[in-house]
């Protein structure tokens, strides 16, 4: 009989998938590495096991603990799975930008989840890195994680994410393209794919609103870069230090009306239904085209799934309201 002893062990050996109508004008052959196939249908999975099975390794997560961390949902999802299975309890402090059905769903596991608003900046005591950071100091047998700068965030993906991208295109991939948020999945992957290929490009998806373009080009940190954007999980306006910026070849900005656009597309076009930042992260590869030739094997990855979004990118009174469809 073949089964997994728990949910847990169906994270990762996710299917890479041909996109075949959004990409016919380019030379290249286009795989998706999709994600939504982990048990909490995102990317975060890999990492969020990661995370917690090393900080039992070491002790900063002790039996019966309580997990805090500050997410857009997808890393509190993989962190509840596993918390779930490992009898651990979560407090998530999420952003009111985030989609209410990211909010319901970590409330259907279980977690208790804490709102703080978008608008404020980063040491600001109502934002979510400082609430989630208090409430790590002030609750009794906890852990906070914090994925921006837990470096076992960007190892999930080295040791697994990029080893199967590899294996699945046979070491024939010359590209990888990926969101960038905390960093994890872009440095891991990219970093593992550079090792066995120096020659492999490592392009960057970032948005309106953000630092990380400019801050790899110049080397400089602008905070008039910064101001308040839609497109979710990508994209910062701290420099977490899960961001290798040495394995990134190149940064592209999509704005938020192409990623929600694109986001309806990837659904109507390729029956792909995933989240806003793969909407971002198709279009930025489109935006790369002159980069692509006939012979070249590009993978983009795409982190979530269409289900945290149906109020906002795949609902149409929404997308009017927003301008982003007539």
């Amino acid at each position: 009989m073949e089964y997994a002893k728990n949910i847990l062990e169906t994270i990762g050996n996710t299917p890479l998938v041909k996109i075949n109508t959004l990409t016919e004008d380019l030379p290249c052959l286009v795989l998706a590495k999709y994600e939504t196939f982990n048990p909490g249908n995102s990317v975060k999975d890999r990492m969020a096991l990661k995370m917690i099975e090393d900080a039992e390794a070491d002790g900063r997560l002790k039996p019966g603990g309580t997990i805090i961390e500050g997410t857009s949902g997808n890393t509190g999802m993989g962190l509840a799975l596993a918390a779930i299975v490992k009898g651990y309890k979560c407090i998530f402090v999420i952003s009111d930008k985030q989609s209410k059905e990211k909010m319901d769903i970590l409330r259907a596991v279980g977690a208790e989840v804490v709102v703080c608003p978008t608008d404020v900046e980063p040491d600001d005591p109502r934002s979510y890195y400082s609430v989630s950071k208090r409430l790590g100091e002030e609750t009794p047998n906890s852990w906070y994680v914090n994925q921006y700068d837990n470096p076992s965030n960007a190892k999930a993906h080295y040791e697994s994410t990029g080893p199967e991208i590899w294996k699945q295109t046979d070491g024939k991939i010359t590209h990888f393209v990926v969101g960038v948020g905390t960093g994890g999945t872009v440095s891991g992957v990219g970093k593992y794919l550079k090792e066995q290929n120096p020659n492999i490009k490592v392009w960057g998806i970032d948005t309106y609103g953000s630092v990380f373009k400019k801050y790899h080009e110049t080397g400089e940190f602008d905070e008039k870069e910064i101001y308040p954007y839609v497109t979710e999980g990508i994209g910062e306006d701290i420099l977490p230090e899960n961001v290798d910026f040495s394995v990134i070849d190149g940064f592209t900005k999509v704005t938020d009306k192409d990623a929600a656009v694109y986001t309806q597309l990837l659904a109507k076009k390729e029956g792909m239904f995933l989240g806003n930042s793969a909407g971002a992260a198709i279009k930025g590869l489109l935006q790369l085209k002159e980069h692509f030739t006939k012979d070249d094997v590009v993978v983009v990855l795409f982190h979530d799934h269409g289900s945290r979004y149906v109020g906002k990118m795949f609902n149409d009174d929404w997308m009017r309201e927003m301008g982003y469809i007539e």
